[in-house]
């Protein structure tokens, strides 16, 4: 359903108000004044038909809504209630005021290039008026004081036209600008999260496969030769299966780590440590400070980037100690994952570093990078070749509100 600006309903009922109101003074001074016996039955039916004219024209033939052409029955009822003013002022001038709703209307449809030559002719027809009906000497504001009104209204509304129009082409291109802002940001929603869940995969699911193909694969080297062992191996990569599990039910659930849904974050780094502890590496964790409530958001992205940087260190880097250190302050908390391993040249990196984008397996550090940035912090790496790598990740603590204290499920 279109909906009328009330603006133009308001200028509508004044132009029809004044209309009438013209209309009836016309009338009335016409049968006071300019009643001539031979025409007055033509006069008083040219009133009426210019009247009920006037009248259908409102119903029938509505005009345009500001910026849209004038539809041909619009054009047609203003030509044929114009033509019956003439032959109306032709009989008597007293018909002489009724032009200037007939200006208003002219001008609140037709375009500038028509609607001002309607004006001029107008004019000029109520200035032969006045002249013709003038009694004696003729007074000058009859033929300077229609000009003048006319020109006024005329400049009036065609600037308010131009005025409009303009304002029209504005709001479409902030409306379009709303809209194509509104796709970039749902655009850039869906790179955002598609980056969040292949870093999510990346440091879960897809990490949880490698290890149990290593551990799968040392299994079948030593299936004949030593069957306990192998069978340790399954039993780990089992293990190993159930937490991917969870964490994919997560994923469907709400995203968040199975780990924190049950304890807080110093304990799921030190069950983390725990799960990457095995034969030839050995992971500490150390806690220095009281983390107390954290946001959650925090707490994922350290756990995430700590996942991150111990799979790097198993898969990459040939360690045989790590230790995950959380570090909590009164405005940020640091985590720093520190290893013994043959480290790598962090300004030139060798593929299957996963230091830099564009590298063979270069996503962890990235996906890590990516992680601190959106949680408001930085991520830095120290590494020399043959001294190992430390990873550091800082988060500030002063934008976020603290969330309501966790207690673990027993």
């Amino acid at each position: 359903m279109e909906h009328t600006d009330p603006d133009e309903r308001w200028l509508a009922t004044v132009v029809d108000a004044a209309f009438f109101l013209l209309l009836g003074s016309s009338f009335a001074r016409f049968l006071t004044r300019d009643q001539d016996g031979a025409r007055t039955g033509w006069v008083v039916a040219l009133f009426a038909v210019f009247c009920l004219l006037y009248v259908l024209g409102r119903f029938l033939a509505p005009a345009p809504r500001p910026g849209s052409p004038a539809t041909p029955r619009h054009l047609v009822w203003l030509g044929s209630v114009s033509a019956v003013w003439v032959v109306l002022l032709v009989l008597t001038p007293s018909a002489t005021w009724c032009a200037m709703p007939l200006l208003f209307a002219g001008l609140h449809a037709l375009r500038p290039r028509l609607a001002v030559p309607l004006a001029v002719v107008l004019t000029a027809l109520v200035v032969a008026s006045q002249v013709r009906s003038a009694d004696g000497t003729l007074n000058p504001n009859m033929v300077v004081a229609p000009p003048a009104v006319a020109a006024v209204a005329t400049a009036v509304l065609v600037h308010l036209q131009r005025q409009g129009a303009r304002q029209r082409v504005l709001i479409e291109d902030l409306v379009r600008t709303r809209h194509d802002l509104a796709a970039t940001e749902r655009r850039a929603g869906v790179l955002a999260e598609r980056q969040r869940l292949s870093s999510e995969i990346h440091d879960t699911l897809a990490q949880g496969l490698s290890s149990q193909r290593m551990l799968l694969q040392a299994a079948e080297r030593v299936w004949n030769t030593d069957p306990h062992a192998a069978r340790d191996h399954v039993r780990e990569a089992a293990g190993i299966t159930s937490r991917n599990l969870t964490e994919a039910r997560r994923f469907v659930h709400d995203l968040a780590p199975a780990d924190l849904a049950r304890q807080s974050l110093p304990d799921a780094l030190a069950a983390l440590a725990a799960r990457e502890s095995g034969p030839g590496l050995t992971v500490e964790f150390r806690l220095d400070g009281d983390p107390g409530r954290l946001p959650e958001r925090v707490e994922a992205t350290l756990l995430r980037i700590a996942q991150g940087a111990l799979a790097n260190v198993r898969e990459h880097a040939a360690a045989t100690r790590a230790a995950v250190t959380l570090t909590c302050l009164d405005d940020q908390i640091s985590l720093d994952v520190a290893d013994n391993g043959r480290g790598f040249d962090v300004d030139r990196p060798s593929p299957g570093t996963a230091s830099e984008p564009g590298r063979a397996r270069g996503h962890g550090l990235p996906a890590m990078r990516i992680r601190a940035r959106q949680a408001g912090g930085a991520l830095t790496v120290e590494s020399t070749p043959g001294e190992g790598t430390v990873v550091s990740a800082a988060v500030p603590l002063t934008s976020f509100v603290p969330a309501p204290h966790k207690e673990p499920v027993r």
